[in-house]
């Protein structure tokens, strides 16, 4: 099992108010799956988000991943396997601006000290996976929002991570750069990648096997898409 969470909550303290943003969720996800996380705004998904990509601690309950216990981890300790087993893509690109697609893509592992041979060879490698071979040299602002969004999904994949958290991924993009990047994700599934994606839009979450809808803090639908 990839994900083991039991009885997970969390709890914010706004002043006198106090939030309670999940409110014991139980979720397993298996390697290979591709999950979109739907629900209405401050139902929790970007909080549940968070916690399984080891951006935040939950209140209480249980958060494994690939059996390791991490839901009470410092900080220190979370960054580490944030950097090892976890490839985040957003809404926003994140791109250095001024810098090629190829560079881009070969930050994770510049910071990881992957000497440069191998780090090329990396980033050549996630580029092509994501069609974008032929664009290794452009930068940001020479490539659609679409390509720039595939650069970053190449930066995600080139760390070789456990599991991909993709948020609002689609979310700048028109509908026709947002079927491209889904049918980029629907490849990686294909080849065994674990994603999990928060969306708002059916229509994107159609591109997933398995939709989990959200409620004030709880799992009200958790199903297969045949």
């Amino acid at each position: 099992m990839l994900i083991e969470v039991k009885d997970l909550t969390k709890v914010y303290k706004m002043g006198d108010v106090i939030v309670n943003a999940l409110r014991g969720v139980d979720l397993n996800v298996d390697s290979g799956e591709f999950v979109a996380i739907m629900g209405p705004s401050g139902s929790g998904k970007s909080t549940l988000m968070d916690i399984l990509g080891c951006l935040s601690n939950p209140t209480s309950g249980s958060y494994k991943l690939e059996g390791e216990e991490v839901g009470k981890l410092s900080e220190t300790r979370l960054a580490g396997i944030r950097n090892r087993k976890i490839g985040f893509v957003f809404q926003a690109y994140n791109l250095l601006p001024r810098t090629s697609a190829l560079r881009n893509v070969e930050l994770p592992l510049i910071y990881a000290r992957v000497p440069r041979r191998e780090r090329r060879q990396r980033a050549l490698a996630a580029l092509e996976a994501v069609g974008l071979a032929d664009r290794i040299h452009h930068k940001p602002n020479e490539m659609s929002g679409g390509q720039q969004q595939r650069v970053a999904i190449a930066r995600a994949l080139v760390n070789r991570p456990s599991i991909f958290f993709a948020d609002e991924p689609t979310g700048n993009l028109d509908s026709k750069s947002s079927e491209e990047i889904m049918n980029v994700f629907q490849n990686l599934s294909k080849n065994g990648n674990t994603i999990i994606m928060v969306t708002h839009e059916n229509d994107i979450a159609a591109y997933s096997r398995r939709i989990i809808r959200l409620r004030d803090g709880v799992i009200e639908l958790d199903e297969r898409v045949a």
